[in-house]
């Protein structure tokens, strides 16, 4: 039996990995979790799953007699607590920046890392990579492109291939014009046509910075360099993305659209085992299509991927603008075209330098928050 800990426990992927958990108890033990600051839902975890360790970013009172047996932490990095030499496995399943903090704890603790935060290594990739590697950490992927990747490359993540094609659905707005574009709000945004997901990675699928952040973590999973990955859309999410080799043979994963699929490979690996899910009727699909990013509409891609390009500071840079700017977006305190002047000025005011430790990409982090807290407010 695994021992996990799911760090997240209360967001979209945590809440659906509990799921697996349920699924397959004679597999899977909870042994700490960790969330944020929905604590009703946390404790109702805590009480079903019994973990050993339980933490919490807020402070709130504990009727100890009701969870006899949990050892309880409180603060913005208790998390920290959640991880360590009595896991097998850590699911990292916080949203945006932070998450590089419990991966880099994963990796210098030598737990394996079930990612469900691609943050982690669009900022910090050549680090955790390296480290990784020194310490025998494997990482296993949890988003579902690049668990079909994983899956393609028959999870050899040294394998030799052409090219790697992630397929993206194109948010919520792939259909829009331009011109609708400038007038869309927050609530539009988060009217994803095939997954269920949280709010902030839902905005970044419809600014398609999300297929961005894919495309790095990509580079840094499979070793690889962005000449050898491709982007199509494929509005019906159903080949999750492909591998083509040498001689011209291409490899597709394909399922219907589920995240659970992903973090139950990833936290089960490697047995594959029953997933009480509709199997893929294929007399039902009477098309799967596929066209051209639309860079034009969609802006922020390129934007993204060729500042990341740079290297350095530059990755930390756009994540922290971009973090701040979605925020906004949420609150309806920046129009969504806003984001892409958003990152493209911050990414020009940039200035700093990369001395290949966590602290440049860090100020690089604050940098970019505070510039655009200042650009727009806060």
């Amino acid at each position: 039996m695994k021992k996990i800990a799911i760090i997240g426990s209360t967001g979209s992927i945590g809440r659906q990995a509990l799921e697996v958990v349920r699924r397959y108890p004679d597999k899977l033990k909870v042994v700490a979790l960790s969330a944020g600051n929905n604590s009703q839902l946390f404790l109702e975890q805590v009480r079903e799953f019994k973990p050993q360790i339980a933490t919490l970013s807020k402070e709130i009172e504990i009727n100890r007699e009701q969870y006899k047996g949990v050892d309880f932490y409180f603060g913005e990095n208790a998390f920290t607590n959640a991880i360590g030499d009595f896991l097998d496995m850590a699911l990292v399943s916080l949203v945006g920046y932070k998450g590089i903090l419990a991966v880099l704890d994963c990796v210098g603790k030598g737990v394996d890392i079930a990612l469900a935060n691609k943050e982690s290594l669009v900022v910090g990739g050549d680090i955790v990579i390296k480290k990784a590697r020194e310490k025998g950490v494997k990482i296993y992927p949890v988003d579902s492109e690049h668990s079909a990747i994983w899956q393609a490359l028959s999870f050899d993540f040294d394998r030799d291939f052409k090219r790697i094609i992630l397929t993206a659905s194109g948010g919520a707005f792939r259909d829009f014009s331009i011109e609708q574009l400038k007038s869309v709000k927050a609530k539009d945004a988060l009217k994803h046509p095939n997954w269920s997901m949280g709010n902030k990675i839902t905005v970044d699928c419809a600014t398609l910075v999300n297929k961005a952040f894919e495309v790095i973590e990509a580079k840094w999973l499979y070793n690889t360099t962005f000449d050898k990955i491709d982007v199509i859309i494929h509005k019906e999410s159903i080949i999750h993305s492909m591998v083509e080799y040498c001689d011209g043979s291409t490899m597709a994963q394909l399922s219907y659209p589920t995240m659970e699929l992903p973090i139950q490979l990833a936290l089960l690996y490697p047995e594959r085992v029953p997933f009480d899910k509709p199997s893929i009727d294929f007399s039902l699909l009477n098309n799967l299509s596929f066209s051209k990013l639309d860079e034009d509409r969609f802006p922020c891609f390129n934007l993204v991927v060729e500042s990341c390009k740079r290297g350095g500071c530059y990755p930390a840079v756009v994540n922290g603008a971009n973090d701040c700017l979605v925020d906004l977006f949420l609150k309806d305190k920046i129009a969504f075209t806003d984001m892409y002047k958003g990152i493209l000025e911050c990414v020009n005011a940039f200035k700093g330098e990369y001395r290949g430790d966590f602290e440049s990409l860090d100020n690089a982090n604050k940098f970019a928050v505070e510039y655009i807290k200042q650009r727009f407010g806060g």
